[in-house]
């Protein structure tokens, strides 16, 4: 009987061994498939514009009468981001006419006026929330005392109770009336109703700051220390827009103004253009129609006894 032998086992299939493929050398200016061209040193290198700061306020064809008084006509103005401008004019010129038009405080006849890119009478809510306002002549609750009207004015603007009660501290240390919050605002005097009122303006941190005479009565070490206040807001990006008699002051904080005579703008653009090498005063006496000579009064230099 012949015995079977047993069958040898299969070998394993042979494979080639495997390497590992060089990476191919990409030629000089050729760029891989999907990926971002790198940007040349002279283009890497080369300064940014800054973008022109936009406009924050703009009045279009605003006009204004009372009766046959043509208080404003037909103004244009526009007041960029992040500057202190200046509105002056003699009595009667239709300075506040203007700024309360700005401010919801009173309409005009035709026109219309923007701030922040929302028309003051057409979309009011949006306007006023971004606007702080110091007008003229403000009546205040004066029965409360400095800390409580400064806690209701930020209670109005949305404030939560701590925030409007530590931004009311705040703002009375940096006008330098701290001592005086919890007097009631009857007993203040103009210059410190005048104080008091720029904080209640404050209080919300506006885009926009529309100040009609906001350093009239106000001591010198006062009027120092707004200023101070406000050119820091201005450095932020705030925007403040004044009145003032005051042409040494405009001249000292404002970098932009506009000369307002008979309801129209005689003269706008930076301090240095309407000054046209002048001290505004001067250029404001000029434009206004210069000094007329005093005659008539020589029982002036008379004297009665």
């Amino acid at each position: 009987m012949v015995s079977a032998k047993p069958a040898k086992p299969a070998s394993p299939p042979r494979t080639k061994p495997t390497t590992a493929k060089k990476p191919v050398a990409q030629k000089s200016g050729t760029t891989p498939a999907g990926a971002q061209p790198a940007r040349s040193a002279k283009a890497a290198a080369a300064p940014l514009v800054p973008e022109e700061p936009p406009v924050v306020v703009e009045l279009r064809a605003l006009r204004k009468t009372f009766g046959s008084t043509v208080a404003v006509d037909d103004i244009d103005l526009t007041v960029r981001r992040g500057s202190m401008f200046g509105v002056v004019g003699p009595n009667g010129a239709g300075k506040t006419t203007t700024l309360s038009m700005i401010t919801g405080l009173l309409r005009p006849d035709s026109g219309a006026a923007l701030v922040a890119g929302s028309d003051v009478w057409r979309d009011p809510i949006a306007a006023k929330k971004v606007t702080g306002v110091l007008p003229d002549r403000m009546r205040l609750f004066d029965r409360l005392t400095g800390a409580q009207l400064l806690y209701y004015c930020g209670m109005l603007h949305g404030l939560d109770r701590a925030t409007a009660s530590s931004r009311s501290e705040d703002l009375g240390i940096a006008l330098g009336i701290e001592a005086s919050l919890n007097r009631p605002v009857r007993d203040y005097s103009i210059g410190m109703i005048k104080k008091i009122s720029l904080a209640a303006a404050m209080i919300h941190s506006p885009r926009v700051l529309v100040l009609d005479e906001p350093f009239e009565s106000v001591d010198p070490v006062s009027t120092a220390q707004a200023i101070e206040l406000l050119q820091r807001y201005t450095a932020s990006g705030g925007t403040v827009l004044l009145s003032s008699h005051n042409m040494a002051l405009v001249e000292r904080v404002c970098d932009s103004v506009a000369v307002i005579v008979d309801g129209g703008v005689l003269a706008v653009g930076t301090l240095d253009e309407v000054r046209a090498g002048q001290s505004l005063e001067e250029r404001f006496v000029a434009l206004a129609g210069g000094r007329l000579a005093v005659e008539g009064l020589e029982w002036l230099t008379t004297f009665s006894d």
